[in-house]
């Protein structure tokens, strides 16, 4: 039978992520190509009490909830935030089935088809899915390690007319990279100026090596809550199967995010937030993110060192300070593409970096993730792909 789907499915697309997952998952190859926390470190003992209290705490767990999500949770959000210099009220907070969903609600009541949003070039994959499935232009921004450039913003802002600025200032996916404080206050200072809506994207930002050297973020900079639209998730650093994220802004945008999730999905699984809330009063979170972000980082200096010995000429690569992810740039005449399959045959997989980029793709770089193997999966991972670059970077020379 033929089906009248609408115009909008020309927009989707499978995520490259998604699918190479499906791959490397059936046989014995080592994985570096998902964002995914280690499941071995999962607090198990602490969720299992906390949805065992949600239960039995009375019947209100297994009800239906509003749809801005349960107002203890919103004031654990709020007490959060805080420490991250962001103040805010718990009516300017909704909880989402995950920060994506917070990307997918904030594009439905911003964006009509032609919109223009610029980002960074490469950026968050799954946003890209999002904004394409609106029928919106993206446009890349210049940008360096410490984030876009002013020059070429503004001038993008003044001819584009921008409905959005997408950024992940802190460990960014994929790049790992964190913006500097000046980059940040250049880019709030040009939405203010333009009146440009900022969405700040900070899933990572929880996982720092060095705790004194946290950045600010957006959100905080905007002291007056006009510009920034902020959401984060619990995902990386409690479990990701409660599927329990944020979204908070200005309270006009938060309010227009409500109606559309109660058309989407009426609230965020209820068991999911009563069990976070027992969860954030009887468990020490930040201890337990303080151990997870020390594993990661002893991982990262593992990939690291395996990456310090191969000498190839032009290849480059931003030593992350936080976050899941290594970006690498090979040799500008490699391809990763071709290189994936010459990898998963030899036993361990990355990401290749095209499906990232916005514009013309590069096709010599590629994304590896540090959290989800052990050291010694690391160790024999890299050795496997350094032999596999090195191979794959003679026959090309």
């Amino acid at each position: 039978m033929k089906y009248g789907f609408s115009d909008r499915v020309r927009y989707f697309d499978s995520s490259a992520v998604r699918d190479i997952l499906k791959v490397v998952n059936q046989g014995n190859v080592i994985s570096f190509a998902g964002g995914l926390p280690d499941e071995d470190l999962f607090p198990v003992e602490a969720v299992k009490d906390a949805f065992q209290k949600a239960i039995t705490s009375g019947n209100k767990a297994l009800q239906y909830a509003e749809t801005e999500g349960l107002e203890a949770l919103r004031m654990h959000l709020v007490e959060r935030m805080k420490r991250k210099s962001i103040y805010r009220n718990p009516e300017d907070v909704l909880v989402t089935s995950g920060s994506q969903q917070a990307i997918d609600l904030f594009s439905r009541v911003m964006f009509n088809p032609g919109d223009v949003i610029l980002t960074e070039d490469p950026t968050y994959l799954a946003a890209l899915q999002v904004f394409a499935s609106y029928e919106t232009k993206v446009v890349a921004v210049d940008s360096d390690q410490d984030g876009m450039l002013k020059e070429d913003l503004e001038e993008k802002i003044k001819l584009l007319k921008p409905k959005c600025i997408y950024v992940v200032p802190t460990y960014s996916n994929p790049e790992g990279k964190v913006w500097s404080l000046e980059r940040r206050k250049m880019l709030l200072e040009l939405a203010e100026k333009y009146h440009v809506v900022v969405m700040e994207d900070d899933p990572y930002g929880d996982i720092q090596f060095d705790p004194e050297a946290a950045p600010s973020s957006l959100a905080a900079l905007d002291e007056a809550n006009q510009y920034v639209v902020y959401t984060s998730t619990f995902s990386k650093t409690v479990v990701p199967a409660m599927r329990i994220g944020w979204i908070v802004g200005p309270n006009q945008i938060i309010r227009l995010i409500a109606q559309a999730k109660q058309a989407a999905d009426l609230h965020t699984n209820s068991i999911s937030q009563h069990a976070l809330v027992h969860l954030l009063n009887d468990f020490d979170l930040d201890q337990h993110v303080r151990n997870i972000t020390s594993v990661y980082y002893e991982r990262m200096k593992i990939m690291k060192k395996a990456l310090d010995e191969i000498e190839l000429e032009g290849l480059t690569y931003l030593e992350p300070k936080g976050g899941m992810f290594f970006w690498v740039n090979l040799p500008k005449e490699m391809n990763t593409t071709d290189l994936l399959k010459a990898a998963v045959d030899q036993g361990v997989a990355f990401v290749p970096g095209k499906p990232f980029y916005v514009g013309e793709a590069e096709g010599n770089t590629l994304r590896l993730n540090f959290t989800n193997s052990t050291p010694d999966k690391i160790e024999t991972g890299m050795k496997r792909l350094v032999h596999v670059i090195q191979e794959a970077y003679l026959q090309v020379n």
